[in-house]
């Protein structure tokens, strides 16, 4: 396994910064499998889309998850640095879209993410992204990085869980008040939430700033319990999976080089629009789709 993609044992997990070098855009999460209608899999998860779309905004970017080893992550190689604490198995994810709706099924959870697998050389990066999607993240690890530090946070891994035969159901987010009063901005999708836009209202009474994506609508901003609306390019999907991932990576990259909320929202959202056209991993965009959008965040808000 090359350097790029390293993986340690849990044991391990405080490396002193001898074979991992700092980053500035940090993601923590699952990084997954999921299965494909005609067999196999692809690499999937918050972690991954996140971190290769980092990639392509030009920042220097770790992941930080816990896989076993029927996962091939050389996908990252060259593009993202990754610490694995070493699973007996990788999240596995199968998910099945039907009338515009998405249902999930999972098989088998790696390890909980705890702040004692943030290796030194990670402790202080500029943006640290925290993206669980099946609950795997220690809310500790939001308070876990120096005063200062852009903290995003995407909770629907908190929002779900799974029942007796696998398949993914909805839970009341526990601890939220406090994860929001520290975040400094939170997206999360409607979907997410069912629809309820009274419990979007009471996050976004403690938080500063929330995003909440609505799909080929575009989605709304929160800030300080103010919204504003903002709009999507007008794009056919495909294949919407990773594309609100792809937003909060560009949102949170926006707002870190000092975008106001707005021109932020509408910077994510061109970076994100094209990852819909197209499938998987391949949605992540190119270094030349962000740089068509960069003009964006010149725009007073």
């Amino acid at each position: 396994m090359s350097p790029a993609a390293l993986r340690i044992a849990t044991d391990l997990s405080r490396d002193p910064g001898r074979t991992v070098s700092p980053v500035d855009y940090l993601v923590i999460g699952h990084v997954t499998r999921d299965l494909l209608p005609g067999g196999g899999y692809t690499v999937g998860g918050t972690a991954s889309y996140s971190g290769l779309t980092g990639h392509a905004l030009r920042r220097s970017v770790g992941i930080l998850t816990s896989t076993g080893d029927d996962v091939d992550l050389t996908v990252f190689d060259g593009r993202v640095a990754v610490v694995s604490a070493r699973a007996e198995h990788t999240t596995t994810f199968r998910n099945v879209y039907v009338d515009g709706g998405r249902r999930q099924s999972v098989y088998g959870v790696a390890d909980l993410l705890t702040p004692l697998l943030i290796p030194d050389a990670w402790s202080a990066p500029a943006i640290v992204h925290i993206g669980p999607i099946i609950g795997e993240c220690d809310p500790a690890l939001a308070t876990s990085f120096p005063d200062g530090t852009f903290v995003g946070i995407t909770p629907q891994g908190w929002m779900r869980t799974t029942n007796g035969d696998g398949e993914v159901v909805p839970q009341a987010w526990g601890g939220a008040g406090a994860l929001l009063a520290h975040a400094s901005a939170v997206v999360l999708s409607i979907d997410d939430l069912h629809g309820d836009w009274d419990l979007v209202r009471a996050y976004a009474t403690r938080t500063h700033l929330l995003a909440v994506t609505t799909g080929w609508t575009g989605g709304v901003v929160f800030i300080d319990g103010k919204s504003q609306a903002f709009p999507a390019p007008g794009i056919e999907e495909v294949d919407p999976t990773g594309a609100g991932d792809i937003f909060a990576t560009a949102f949170f990259d926006g707002l870190a080089r000092g975008a106001p909320p707005m021109v932020a929202a509408r910077y994510a959202a061109c970076v994100a629009a094209g990852s819909v056209t197209r499938t998987g991993l391949a949605g992540v965009p190119g270094p030349s789709e962000v740089d068509d959008c960069r003009g964006l965040l010149c725009k007073d808000g």
